[in-house]
């Protein structure tokens, strides 16, 4: 059977291979193994691809999103607003510092966060408000910006958009990001790897020392902190695919279009719905998501497995419906959006490395599991 993997990670990794050997050679030679010149320089590199001025590294995603809304002061005690379809780190970052998450609808047509919707789940003990930049293209932070109190921060999930930009504007240009270098990410280590993005100085100071158990110093520690670094190792292999993320995501752009197009018949016959591109978007296409509309999607999924296809699902249920955030007081009906979305929606492969004939025949299986 020709498999047909949702992401190819053996063919990502040929293309960096010898650069990644020659770096842990580096890595070994040098005992580097904590921080080192090797995290410093992908710091720096990362920094200048996404436009912001500090690049923090961390030890995983879900840390990033901590440590970036720990850094912008939310303590116990407190409210964070995040979007109901995000996977379930987000809220389990929120939770974790002792604060409660409160959650919002998204769009029906991106699946991203309503900045309405967001606004008016604002309240009093509210310190900040998390959007999701979702499947490749960032969410509207504009009108978060502009309304919010003062005392409330947005701090952005960027985990899915490693060079993505919306109306020119970067992840953590002008406020605070956190993004995941899960293996799976445009831009993935070979393990756990994050980083927090910020111009604001103090901000990625603090970001660093909270990472450092609170250390500024060797045995000075001025902050309450925990252990979130980036290894030496993580950050050659981010090194050696910083230097093809950006012909990596023109690729999947290309990808997502010829998807479009072999899907335009289905669509027409309002047997899916395709991904809808966010006005001002350059999405990088983390992933292609589709709606079934008149079929099991489980169903759906299934077959396609069973053909070889590696379709997924994400997120197969919204926040309020898992057993781990039942505690909110949701049920069915609530966020009505982000439910539709969760029982209709999936994935289909998509990788820089991916051919036209495998697109292809992703879509002739799909067809088939879809039925007549």
């Amino acid at each position: 059977m020709n498999h047909i993997p949702l992401v190819d990670l053996k063919a990502a990794h040929a293309e960096v291979a010898d650069d990644v050997r020659a770096g842990f050679e580096r890595v070994l030679a040098n005992t580097a193994f904590i921080g080192g010149d090797e995290v410093g320089a992908f710091e720096r590199e990362y920094a200048d691809f996404g436009g912001v001025a500090h690049c923090v590294g961390v030890a995983n995603g879900t840390d990033a999103v901590e440590l970036a809304l720990r850094a912008s002061g939310v303590g116990p005690g407190d409210e964070v607003v995040i979007p109901a379809n995000t996977f379930i780190a987000t809220a389990g970052a929120v939770a974790r510092i002792g604060a409660r998450p409160v959650l919002a609808d998204c769009l029906p047509d991106t699946y991203l966060l309503d900045p309405q919707a967001a606004l008016d789940a604002v309240g009093p003990a509210t310190r900040a408000v998390v959007p999701v930049h979702l499947y490749g293209q960032l969410a509207d932070v504009t009108p978060l910006v502009a309304q919010l109190p003062d005392h409330v921060r947005v701090v952005e999930d960027a985990a899915q958009c490693q060079g993505a930009t919306r109306d020119g504007r970067t992840p953590g240009s002008g406020g605070i990001a956190a993004t995941s270098f899960y293996p799976g990410k445009n831009l993935g280590a070979y393990g756990d790897a994050g980083a927090v993005l910020t111009d604001d100085e103090e901000l990625a100071g603090l970001v660093r020392a909270i990472a450092n158990h609170g250390g500024v110093a060797k045995y000075r520690h001025d902050v309450p902190g925990f252990n979130s670094r980036l290894d030496g190792l993580q950050a050659v292999v981010l090194r050696a695919k910083l230097t093809r993320l950006a012909a990596g995501n023109e690729a999947r752009r290309t990808a997502a279009a010829r998807y479009d197009a072999l899907l335009a018949e289905l669509a027409d016959a309002g047997r899916v719905v395709l991904p809808v591109t966010a006005p001002g978007n350059l999405p990088v296409w983390h992933l292609y998501v589709v709606q079934v509309a008149d079929a099991d999607r489980d169903a759906v999924v299934g077959k396609l497995n069973a053909e070889g296809i590696g379709a997924g699902v994400h997120y197969p249920a919204p926040v309020h419906l898992t057993e781990a955030y039942r505690h909110l007081g949701h049920a069915r009906g609530d966020f009505p959006h982000a439910e539709q979305a969760a029982d209709r929606i999936l994935s289909l492969p998509l990788y820089p490395q991916i051919t036209p004939d495998q697109q292809q025949r992703v879509v002739d299986v799909f067809t088939d599991a879809l039925g007549r």
